[in-house]
Formats: C-alpha cells, structure tokens, sequence
C-alpha cells in the first residue's frame, strides 16, 4: 500500500518552498528604506508545482497528450509596487499581506505532513 511515501515528499517541497518565499519577503522588508531597491517575489508553490517537470504526465510516444510541454522551476520575480521617490519600490502593506499568505502556505504543509504521519501510523496499528 505505501511503496512511494511520495506525500511526505510532497509536504517537505511545500514547507521549503514557503521557507524561501518567506526569506524573500523579509529581505524585501528589511531593504523598505533603501533608495533604488526593487522588490521581488516567488510564486507560489501550485503555480511552481504545475511548472515542475516531474508533476507533469510522462508521454511516452510523441502522439501522447503533453509531449513536447517544457517547465520552469520557480524563480524570483520583481514586485509590482510603485516606486517612491527615491527608487524604493517595497510595499510594506503587501509584504505584511504576503507574509500571511505564506504562513498559511507552510501551515498547510506542516498540517499535510502530520495527517499522513496519522494515516502511517493507523495503518501499521499503532
């Protein structure tokens, strides 16, 4: 039944792709004062995830659906927000609101990991 434990996986993927979201939005709230930075950004991990080559279906003759489809992994993206005027372009309003988001992100892997750590353990009786 569990030959590939390829959720805990899975949920690890989640919780360090939130960890790095959130490093970025910390240094985009530690430079808020310094003239000239640009704020930047990553996707979030569905968005990486549907890019990654090896969440995609594998085609094994060229007819099959999806041959020939390319993925990128996550990257690190300049923000939105208009620069002040001395260049800075950090929204701390949406650094705060990101931070959330990410927190939440992480919540959900940590949550994801402890279920099937139950449903590990439920299976083995224990």
């Amino acid at each position: 039944m569990y030959q590939s434990l390829a959720l805990f996986q899975t949920a690890h993927d989640m919780a360090r792709h939130a960890g790095a979201r959130q490093a970025t939005t910390a240094r985009n709230v530690a430079n808020a004062d310094t003239p000239g930075y640009i704020a930047q950004k990553i996707g979030t991990f569905s968005e990486s995830y549907a890019k990654d080559p090896a969440s995609q279906m594998r085609a094994t003759r060229p007819g099959h659906v999806g041959h020939g489809q390319t993925a990128h992994a996550a990257k690190i993206e300049l923000g939105g927000a208009e620069p002040s005027p001395n260049g800075n372009a950090v929204s701390i309003e949406e650094e705060m609101m990101n931070a959330v988001n990410i927190a939440r992100e992480h919540n959900r892997a940590l949550t994801i990991y402890r279920h099937t750590m139950t449903v590990l353990r439920t299976s083995l009786g224990r």
